[in-house]
């Protein structure tokens, strides 16, 4: 069993090098990712096809955040970054150089769990460095688009609450909170898998986008039923809209609050994380 901070108190980064490959959703290249240790507090982006010096990530690259979230890094872009990215913070680290070769993070399974097995494949090693402090709300901050609702309220610990209504029977209305750990993200949040609507697949496709998309890499509700069965939670839908979540705000950091998001999107969070930036500026100490 690998081992896993107890809190997201202390600074680590990656016990060594760890590589994946896959399939991308909406570009359908197959994409290379290489994950490793950094001297330098936050998560880093460089190129395996040129040895440009790595890009700090922060919500002030997000540039597309209708199906994912795309990032515009110089002249480039790199899509599909959320499941990569909560799996790294989810997990406990801050410290990590991200080395992409290609346009979009692999999918994998759809979930985030194939980032934590090739984190626990090379563990956690103190960083060298500092972490930065934790983001400390004075008051709560809103923020909407149209009828979705995020919303920060001081906190002791970081903890994420998901509602999500949707009209097909499958998935209905579901709630789940959780005060969020390294151990309660890889077995609670990590494993929820991506899902779509059978009914939206021919006008994604048409648009270019879910080129990678298949059975085995996302769960498709059509009305009261899904298409690949078996669900690896009951409320596996609100636990993958968490996942989104954590991984969106892990452009910024945790911050030290509860998080309720009602019918989230990659948009919204990306306003959350802005609006956290400007109250709670990132400090290292």
């Amino acid at each position: 069993m690998a081992f896993w901070p107890t809190s997201y108190d202390r600074a680590w980064t990656l016990g060594g090098v760890v590589s994946r490959r896959g399939i991308g959703l909406h570009g359908g290249k197959v994409a290379e990712v290489r994950l490793q240790p950094s001297a330098q507090v936050g998560f880093h982006v460089s190129w395996l096809d040129n040895s440009d010096p790595p890009v700090t990530l922060g919500p002030h690259q997000v540039r597309d955040s209708q199906l994912c979230t795309t990032l515009e890094l110089g002249d480039r872009h790199l899509g599909t970054v959320e499941h990569l990215l909560a799996a790294l913070a989810g997990c406990g680290l801050t410290h990590v150089e991200i080395q992409v070769g290609g346009e979009e993070i692999p999918l994998l399974d759809g979930s985030a769990l194939g980032w934590v097995e090739a984190i626990a494949e090379v563990g956690l090693a103190p960083a060298a460095t500092p972490r930065a402090d934790p983001l400390v709300l004075e008051r709560a901050l809103v923020c909407h688009r149209g009828s979705s609702v995020i919303t920060a309220t001081p906190a002791e610990r970081f903890n994420v609450v998901g509602v999500i209504d949707f009209p097909q029977a499958a998935i209905g209305h579901q709630m789940l909170a959780i005060e969020l750990t390294p151990e309660g993200f890889t077995e609670q949040i990590a494993p929820a898998r991506t899902f779509g609507f059978r009914e939206q697949v021919d006008q994604l496709l048409a648009a270019g986008l879910i080129q990678g998309g298949a059975l085995d890499n996302a769960l498709v509700c059509d009305g009261d039923h899904w298409l690949n069965p078996p669900l690896r939670f009951a409320d596996e839908p609100v636990r993958h809209k968490l996942l989104d979540l954590i991984g969106d705000l892990a452009l910024v950091g945790f911050p030290q609050a509860q998080v309720l998001v009602y019918r989230g999107s990659h948009g919204l969070h990306n306003d959350l994380a802005n609006a956290l930036l400007a109250v709670c500026p990132v400090t290292v100490s």
